[in-house]
């Protein structure tokens, strides 16, 4: 897989998809949804990923795996366009994404509680099989 060494070296899809653990599908949709937008491309109209693009869509990786909507991220990224003026906006709603994955994780957490409940019983019942 080739890492990005400089600021102005170039990905094609593939590499792209291997660095950022993002299919060359699902880039292609967040170029269609606005979420990745003025992607180079190369004399023949291929798509060229430099390394600001990489960064952008680790952010997008992160923000998708911790539950941020594509419609939250839409907005985020229209403020982001706007821009430096709509950072209190973007703030905001990264703040209050935050609150969010907190809460997930509190609740993830306490589901957790329950599945080791039920692990360590069927544990015990399977002992307890075994010595009968």
């Amino acid at each position: 897989m080739k890492k990005l060494t400089g600021e102005n070296e170039l990905l094609t899809p593939g590499q792209m998809s291997q660095q950022t653990g993002v299919s060359i599908d699902t880039l292609r949709y967040y170029e269609r949804e606005g979420l990745l937008q003025s992607i180079n491309r190369n004399t023949s109209g291929h798509r060229r990923y430099n390394a600001d693009d990489v960064r952008w869509v680790e952010v997008l990786r992160c923000l998708r795996t911790t539950g941020m909507s594509m419609e939250q991220l839409r907005t985020y990224c229209q403020l982001g366009d706007q821009g430096e003026h709509t950072q209190p906006e973007r703030l905001e709603l990264l703040l209050r994404h935050r609150r969010k994955v907190v809460q997930d994780i509190e609740a993830m957490q306490q589901s957790l509680i329950l599945v080791d409940h039920k692990i360590d019983f069927y544990k015990k019942a399977i002992k307890m099989e075994g010595k009968q």
